[in-house]
């Protein structure tokens, strides 16, 4: 092998190898303890970036270090490849979805072989194939069957030029991101899964998962919201009817000076026809993002019906107003205003001049409670005022006795209310999954036999931005009802791409399954390590756990949670700031492996910063990177040069007394193979690589040492340094070998060591030699260091006392004053006080 080293060479011969002895292909072992790692599988957008290639980084370091303890270890790829990015580069270079889809994937995969990542890829899937989502059209039936699926109207941001649903992200200042058109707020069929019926448990399982982050699962905790309320009913004066409410702040009630509905309520419905001038602002109001976020920020605006509602309580008349910030699909699309505890409720009544009352104040609060909300709504508990009979008391005693008033005379129940809303499926766009539902005018809505699955999306379609082409596609649309045989329409709705991700995990157990999955899921599942980005927190991570626990009471898989650990990694920052395009700041990983090599650069990601925190992007770290790799090439290679020069010193049946300086370079091998071993387990990789650059900093000296005076002018016998040299670079390849396979490969078949180092056994830790025979101790007087003396490492308290007394500098300091006090620290210092 050459001197010098080269990152080409080298990392194309491991990658060769590893790829032609497909040694990262796995099968299930019962007699083996498993381990599935398995990071977020990547959108094919065209290339890698390097939250890439940190992500996928880390994923395989531990996958190798998991595999060097015994374990059976899987780690698979594939891709997530229907979505709307694919619709929008497809319209701007004129292609096929699928073919710029699938032209990325062979990209990325290269891309991802050349970083030596120990996949297997006979595993490989792509959601887009339909032997994929077959399997998911297949499931979908199975819930519609089993009464979790179903399909209501549901309002929506709708582009009129784009012909399109457009996701909350997608409106910028309430315009179509890419028409620029006013988005409008439509009421359209939308197909929806039941998460709802599995909200306690969702919560109840975040307790069983010990491995999560507390962010995580308090923002999981957050996202399904879990409250004990009232529902409310006030009746509507001059028309019989009532509107509910749910309120999970009755002690509140007496604020409420107004009521509002969304703008598609059938009460709003109901006062067009009586006022027909009240239309346009009706319609005004439903020109808004549905976003919670947006929902807070956006501008108030609303139209007074005309109708009045009765206080249940108090008898007072409130005016019941449309209102643009409430919404049809949240409850029953109307609420009780209270302005003086609700800020969103106080801005509105603000803007429209509406009383603000304030009911709840401080306990001990001794001001006019109306200074409490003269400038926001005070929305902490506290003591009832301007409450008639419940003044006087808590809000939580103020709770029990309202709702018990209002329960006897028929106005309300005690319910348990979630934020969490029933998960809306159905996607008005091309690039997805077909839902496999056909429509006949006598037959109704009619499941596609299994028979017939899957209903696969065409691929050689154009896309032009203006709705979906399905709906212009006889071939696609046309087809006959499976019940009556009559002419009949296929649904053109796809499902939400979330859909495809929420089990992929599962169908790399069993790839080749001619079935969702087969009894192999069992055994690999749940994945013991899952790694992706925070901004995953709820929606992928809640569906995947969702889906888990619908396979599980399908009877399809037995775990109750997909992901034992979970890790969210920090993101990669250049300047301060995350990197993008539009910052200009972006780092080509590409560029790297082509000047650097892939062991650069996944040393890099590993040393400037552990996993969950930021990494600050730095060229210096990066050169820095590479030059550690050349010194440990280079500390191999002279070693090499000089063993084959002294062919008789090597004995391997031979165990050799080291003396003292190579007994200490021994015991400094085992104290960071030792440290790297906890840092491993910790998943505090950049320590590891620390632990690996003072070795060779200390082998590296001990090199240059021979190199310079020979082992006779050193004092050293050769086949001791033979013997030791032999034992510490076996280890040391070893312990870097998760995060720099390529180099760490071909060192391992240049030291002549058996078999793979990707199969070599993680070294242990050879207890006896981290016993030091002499220790150095620090000696103080008055706290000051004034002397260092070498000890035998079991020398007792009044030896060291002693001999740190005897030292020459120490009396010195001394200068014959009394000594009061000897404090002696076993191991470490002796103060002396005088």
């Amino acid at each position: 092998m050459d001197k010098e080293y080269d990152a080409a060479v080298v990392e194309a011969d491991a990658q060769q190898h590893w790829q032609q002895s497909k040694l990262f292909a796995v099968s299930e072992d019962p007699d083996k303890e498993k381990f599935y790692c398995l990071s977020m599988f990547p959108y094919p957008s065209g290339k890698l970036h390097m939250g890439h290639v940190r992500n996928y980084t880390i994923g395989d370091v531990i996958s190798r270090y998991q595999r060097m303890q015994g374990r059976n270890v899987l780690q698979p790829m594939g891709w997530d490849a229907f979505g709307m990015p694919a619709e929008n580069a497809a319209i701007e270079r004129g292609v096929a979805p699928s073919e710029w889809t699938r032209s990325n994937v062979d990209y990325m995969r290269k891309q991802l072989q050349q970083l030596g990542f120990a996949y297997d890829w006979d595993r490989e899937l792509t959601t887009c194939d339909a032997d994929y989502y077959r399997w998911e059209q297949w499931f979908f039936l199975r819930l519609l069957k089993k009464g979790l699926v179903y399909r209501r109207k549901s309002m929506v941001n709708w582009d009129p030029v784009d012909q399109t649903v457009l996701a909350n992200e997608q409106v910028i200042d309430g315009r179509g991101w890419r028409s620029g058109e006013l988005v409008e707020t439509r009421e359209i069929e939308q197909w929806f899964l039941k998460i709802t019926d599995y909200a306690d448990e969702l919560l109840a399982d975040l307790d069983q998962l010990p491995g999560w982050p507390e962010r995580v699962k308090t923002m999981q905790r957050n996202w399904v919201g879990r409250s004990e309320g009232l529902q409310l009913e006030f009746d509507v004066v001059d028309r019989q009817e009532t509107l509910r409410v749910f309120t999970t702040r009755p002690d509140t009630l007496y604020g409420a000076t107004y009521m509002a509905v969304a703008p598609e309520h059938p009460l709003a419905v109901a006062a067009i026809e009586f006022n027909p001038s009240l239309a346009a602002p009706i319609e005004a109001c439903k020109v808004r993002q549905t976003g919670e976020a947006e929902m807070q920020t956006m501008d108030k605006l609303g139209v007074d019906t005309g109708w009045q509602a009765r206080h249940p309580l108090s008898g007072d008349l409130l005016p019941i107003y449309v209102a643009n910030f409430v919404l049809m699909g949240y409850g029953e699309g109307a609420i009780m205003a209270v302005p003086g505890h609700d800020q969103r409720d106080w801005e509105f009544a603000t803007k429209y001049g509406l009383p603000i009352l304030a009911v709840v104040m401080p306990e001990g609060f001794q001001g006019d409670p109306a200074e409490l909300v003269a400038a926001s709504a005070h929305l902490e508990k506290g003591v009832l005022v301007n409450s008639g009979d419940y003044d006087g008391l808590s809000s939580a005693e103020a709770f029990d006795k309202i709702a018990k008033t209002l329960e006897q005379s028929g106005r309300s129940e005690r319910r348990v209310n979630y934020r969490l809303r029933d998960w809306g499926i159905s996607r008005q766009r091309y690039w997805g999954t077909p839902i496999p539902i056909i429509h006949c005018e006598t037959c109704g809505m009619v499941p596609v036999p299994e028979v017939d699955l899957p209903v696969t999306l065409p691929e050689d379609v154009v896309v032009d931005g203006r709705g979906s082409p399905l709906v212009r596609m006889e071939e696609f649309l046309s087809v006959d009802c499976p019940q009556c045989g009559a002419a009949a329409r296929r649904e053109t709705d796809t499902f939400d791409t979330f859909f495809e991700s929420s089990w992929y995990f599962a169908r790399f157990a069993s790839p080749d399954a001619s079935a969702m999955v087969d009894g192999r899921a069992n055994y690999w599942l749940p994945v013991d390590h899952y790694a992706g980005g925070i901004e995953h927190a709820i929606l992928h991570l809640l569906y995947a756990r969702f889906f888990t626990k619908m396979m599980r009471d399908e009877g399809l898989v037995t775990v109750d949670e997909p992901f034992t650990r979970l890790l969210t990694q920090g993101m990669v920052l250049k300047d301060g700031t995350k990197m993008s395009k539009s910052k200009g700041n972006t780092v080509d990983p590409q560029a790297l492996i082509d000047r650097y090599g892939a062991d650069t650069a996944r040393l890099f990601t590993m040393f400037a910063s552990p996993p969950d925190q930021s990494l600050e992007w730095n060229d210096d770290g990066v050169a820095g990177a590479n030059r550690f790799i050349k010194r440990l090439w280079a500390l191999v290679q002279q070693y090499l040069q000089w063993r084959a020069a002294e062919p008789s010193v090597a004995d391997d049946n031979v165990e050799i007394e080291l003396g003292d300086e190579l007994s200490d370079l021994r015991r400094v091998l085992y104290e960071q193979l030792s440290q790297a071993q906890f840092d491993f387990d910790k998943e505090q990789f950049n320590t590891v690589v620390s632990a690996g650059m003072k070795l060779v900093n200390e082998l590296g000296r001990m090199s240059q040492k021979v190199e310079q005076s020979g082992c006779d002018g050193a004092g050293i016998n050769p086949a001791a340094y033979c013997q030791l040299m032999d034992e510490a670079l076996s280890v040391l390849v070893r312990m870097l070998s998760p995060i720099i396979p390529h180099i760490c490969h071909s060192l391992w078949q240049q030291l002549d060591e058996e078999g793979d180092i990707a199969d070599a056994e993680w070294p242990l830790v050879d207890e006896a030699a981290l016993v030091r025979q002499q220790l150095e101790l620090v000696v103080q007087v008055n706290g000051k260091v004034r002397g260092k003396i070498s000890v035998d490492a079991d020398i007792s308290k009044d030896q060291a006392e002693a001999e740190a007394l005897a030292n020459e500098n120490v009396v010195r300091f001394i200068d014959r004053k009394p000594v009061r006090k000897v404090i002696v620290v076993p191991g470490k210092l002796v103060n002396i006080v005088i």
